[in-house]
């Protein structure tokens, strides 16, 4: 049977077939290319139908082939097309500039989650046994989303999952340790093989973990260390679990407005030497600062790669000089940090922003934006350049390539 057709805009080329999801969404099929994707390939928009089949239709399983045939009552005709796909509507998704502001710097992460069951869903946090990344994680666990712990400390974690088991007696068995050394990519790929075997889906990928303040070290890798802890390792961690993540999940990337401060040149191509500077040319403060840029900027690459997926990818700032164990390496800064503390914000407070990226609805459909206070923010000039952003995704992948075949 002929079904209606559609808009000739929005007609598929010849190649692609769609599909109806067990969720309901339309995806589509690349029978040259042998790739799906969940946005529609000319106008990049996500759909999805109606769980029920249009008036007159039913449908039976074919038992000699496995596949569902949907018949029309009205005529007796048979086809194998889903009758729901004639009647596919985007999804809706918000402007930008339609996006009310509802919480600010005073919100605090379990405000923001108020009256939200999360439920069957899973988030990895990177650095989660402590400071924001904790206060993320007991939050998500409060609202029984299971989180997993991503980090290097196996007796900090468990320490972080009993407190919050304590506190909250029905995030029993919501949150879970996992063991990656975000300064050994060796460590890394492990992590990645555990949670590709131990995981289906992913719903927040949240990128946390970071170090300040470091005297000049370098990683088992032979990288400085706050180049590869706060980007490089995230960056790997990142592009292998995509196949874990669908339209429904975010990337959440923690960065901070230090980024506006970072030396990065306006134009020409990224170096390691600039990236991953030797001790000559070392400042830990500089060294934070193009980290933090490079989050945003990994963000923004990601998303543009990612969007035909429908995946939000989305960088963060969580606060500035918050109380956390981002200080601990350099005593000038814990006196610094401990001098302010009445006037900056709490760890709830802070991880707000972050909780916000990974659960409103109201920034569902949007992706490679930059937050604040849990608003959209613009980042600097150099975090929107495209030559940037391209830049550092090419030298990352030739340092991980670089660095894990010296392994071998």
């Amino acid at each position: 049977m002929n079904l209606p057709e559609t808009d000739s805009e929005d007609e598929l080329p010849e190649v692609w077939e769609p599909k109806i999801s067990q969720d309901n969404y339309v995806f589509y099929v690349n029978h040259q290319e042998k790739i799906t994707q969940w946005t529609h390939p000319k106008t990049g928009k996500l759909k999805r139908v109606s769980s029920d089949l249009p008036n007159g239709w039913k449908k039976r399983l074919d038992e000699s082939t496995g596949i569902e045939i949907f018949i029309n009552h009205e005529n007796g005709k048979e086809t194998y097309i889903d009758p729901r796909l004639a009647f596919a509507t985007e999804e809706a998704s918000a402007a930008v500039g339609q996006i009310r502001q509802r919480f600010d710097a005073s919100s605090r992460a379990l405000q923001v989650l108020h009256g939200k069951d999360l439920s069957g869903k899973l988030c990895i946090i990177t650095g989660a046994n402590c400071g924001i990344g904790f206060e993320t994680a007991k939050s998500l666990a409060f609202h029984e989303c299971h989180v997993i712990f991503a980090c290097r400390n196996k007796e900090s974690a468990e320490n972080a999952i009993q407190a919050i088991e304590k506190e909250r007696p029905s995030a029993v068995g919501k949150c879970r340790f996992m063991h990656v050394d975000l300064a050994s990519l060796r460590s890394v790929v492990t992590f990645i093989e555990s949670v590709k075997k131990e995981v289906k889906h992913i719903d927040f990928l949240i990128l946390n973990a970071g170090v300040f303040g470091l005297p000049y070290t370098v990683t088992e890798d032979g990288l400085e260390a706050t180049f590869q802890i706060s980007h490089l390792s995230h960056f790997y961690v990142t592009i292998n679990l995509v196949p874990l993540l669908d339209h429904t999940s975010r990337v959440i990337v923690v960065s901070s407005e230090s980024h506006r401060f970072a030396n990065f040149p306006e134009c020409g191509g990224l170096t390691e030497e600039i990236i991953s500077p030797p001790p000559s040319k070392y400042w830990s403060m500089m060294a934070y600062n193009n980290a933090k840029l490079c989050n945003v900027l990994f963000a923004k690459e990601l998303a543009k790669r990612l969007q035909h997926k429908g995946i939000s990818v989305f960088s963060l700032h969580p606060g500035n000089l918050v109380s956390s164990n981002l200080s601990r390496n350099w005593w000038l800064i814990r006196v610094l940090f401990a001098f302010v503390r009445p006037f900056t914000k709490s760890l709830q407070q802070a991880a707000a922003t972050t909780v916000y990226c990974a659960t409103a609805e109201e920034i569902t459909g949007l992706t490679g934006l930059y937050f604040n206070n849990c608003f959209v923010c613009e980042p600097s000039i150099l975090a929107h350049s495209d030559e940037l952003s391209q830049s550092l995704w090419d030298i990352s992948e030739k340092l991980i390539n670089e660095k894990l075949q010296a392994h071998t």
